[in-house]
């Protein structure tokens, strides 16, 4: 019996319960909080599956909250995860559980450079990046991406020449965020090769590589030759809407880069609470995979619905969306300057979607739309920007 992706239809309302997306949209975008469409925060707006429900409940009607202890079977839920999912055997010793992603990029940055580093990002990219580089006092080094027809590909032999030494890591988003693009194997093994050539400690944040449209995903690890610099970032918050539980995985298989990571980890004083790990153990779980996949075709029918509306529009371009739930509109051709376009989504058509400059070079011209959210959501907000740039019409 199939799925039945209706229960993504529900309307739930999450203003006024201290919702990043929903709250913050009017004191950060100007964009009013009762009729305004929040599509900023790479968040969903759907519910987790039962079976992590039924976590949370247990947990409340045990009625104690004290420290987790015997995480075998939270490790072991991961394993079985990677391993039918992706094709990918994990060794159980080699996860370490950080407070997110972000926190995992952190951690990485801090065990594994210097400040004054530089540190590699492949631009336009996810913005949390840069902040942690920067706040960490290491240096960001942007190498664009080359936007091929509305869709990104990497120049190695450009980034080979804008290497100045002074580079110890870089940060691959795979799959890509903002973009949508799952990187080919060639591709992997070409940034792969980059950081062989460089001598740098390759950090993969694979967060969204259970939310694809067809392509097929290939995990880092699978590329031969990388495993002495790989550091592999995956969480459960993005797959399940749980973000909120402050969960993410580093997997390190090197031996001599996971006695340094967790010589930090300790250092900090780094422990995982326990809500995430409950809830990440039942939902890596076959009803969890059940419901993962019914979600990715509800999303790809938003993403069908959305590109066509942007489509329609007169100099508005979304990049063919591959994996993850976030479009990346251009408005490159409507001619207007990025203050006009940007007004337009935010005050006209009541929209809050993210800058594109604030992903770094090759970002200037657009805005990025997280679409999982209902579908009647979806449809609003085609009408709105129609609305909005009818004069493009």
């Amino acid at each position: 019996m199939a799925f039945d992706t209706s229960c993504f239809d529900e309307i739930i309302e999450r203003r006024g319960t201290h919702c990043s997306k929903w709250d913050g949209m009017e004191p950060l975008f100007g964009v009013p909080r009762d009729e305004g469409l929040a599509m900023w925060v790479a968040d969903m707006d759907f519910k987790p599956p039962q079976v992590v429900q039924d976590a949370v409940q247990a947990m409340v009607d045990h009625g104690v909250y004290g420290y987790f202890g015997d995480d075998s079977k939270y490790r072991a839920a991961i394993q079985w995860w990677m391993q039918e999912r992706h094709g990918w055997t994990v060794n159980a010793d080699h996860i370490f559980t950080t407070h997110g992603l972000v926190n995992g990029t952190a951690m990485c940055v801090d065990a594994f450079t210097q400040p004054g580093d530089g540190i590699v990002l492949f631009t336009p990219v996810y913005h949390a990046f840069a902040r942690v580089i920067r706040a960490a006092g290491r240096e960001v080094v942007e190498m664009e991406m080359t936007n091929t027809d509305g869709r990104y590909e990497m120049d190695f032999d450009a980034y080979d020449a804008a290497m100045t030494g002074r580079e110890t890591m870089v940060i691959l988003c795979s799959p890509h965020n903002p973009g949508g693009r799952v990187w080919t194997k060639e591709e992997l093994e070409g940034v792969a090769a980059f950081a062989r050539r460089h001598d740098l400690i390759l950090v993969s944040d694979e967060i969204h590589h259970d939310l694809t449209f067809g392509a097929k995903h290939t995990p880092m690890t699978h590329i031969d030759g990388i495993e002495d610099r790989l550091v592999m970032m995956t969480a459960s918050t993005k797959t399940f809407n749980i973000a909120g539980s402050h969960s993410g995985n580093v997997i390190i298989a090197d031996d001599a880069l996971r006695a340094k990571f967790s010589a930090r980890m300790m250092a900090l004083g780094i422990s995982p609470n326990s809500f995430g790990l409950f809830m990440a153990t039942a939902a890596y779980s076959s009803a969890g995979a059940e419901w993962v996949d019914g979600l990715c075709d509800y999303l790809d029918g938003n993403r069908k619905l959305f590109d066509a509306g942007i489509a329609a529009i007169p100099g508005l371009k979304s990049m063919p969306l591959e994996a993850t739930y976030l479009s990346w509109v251009d408005f490159d051709d409507t001619g207007m300057p990025r203050e006009e376009f940007t007004r337009r989504v935010e005050q006209d058509a009541r929209i809050a979607a993210n800058h594109g400059p604030t992903f770094g070079k090759g970002g200037e011209s657009f805005l990025r739309f997280n679409i999982a959210t209902q579908r009647a959501n979806i449809e609003e907000a085609i009408a709105r920007l129609t609305e909005a740039f009818k004069d493009l019409q």
